[in-house]
């Protein structure tokens, strides 16, 4: 009698890192302009879940669209840089101490420790190099 195999596994989550020029508060216009807020949605292969670390509280949503939807898109159209990422499980090293930005909240939802990434513009030149194919 043989065993039934185990389902496969599900593939990591994949995210969606979305890049801003909005500034609401005066010193955020020192940033590169179209850089100066970002923040992750994950898809969880039902639903994205929303993370926008703002500066008076973190906006956590589940949204109302399905899996499949073209968030990439739709957020482009929208005036914003969007970057494809896949979150990095299985980390046993503590991520470097930094203080709370929004770079930082994505970088611990993405699993990224790279210390001298402390923008948006370097968050998203370390994500598009990191997919560019070696």
């Amino acid at each position: 009698m043989s065993r039934p195999a185990a389902p496969p596994s599900p593939p990591p989550p994949a995210a969606l890192v979305a890049f801003s020029g909005a500034a609401e508060l005066w010193w955020l216009r020192l940033l590169r302009p179209g850089f100066r807020h970002c923040f992750v949605v994950v898809n969880d292969g039902r639903h994205w879940v929303l993370l926008d670390p703002l500066a008076p509280f973190t906006d956590v949503a589940v949204l109302e669209v399905d899996a499949a939807f073209d968030l990439a898109g739709w957020l482009r159209a929208r005036g914003m840089a969007v970057v494809p990422a896949r979150p990095r499980r299985g980390l046993t090293r503590p991520a470097p101490w930094a203080p709370f930005t929004c770079v930082e909240a994505v970088k611990r939802v993405l699993g990224l420790h790279a210390p001298l990434v402390v923008t948006p513009w370097q968050l998203y030149r370390h994500l598009v190099r990191e997919r560019l194919p070696a």
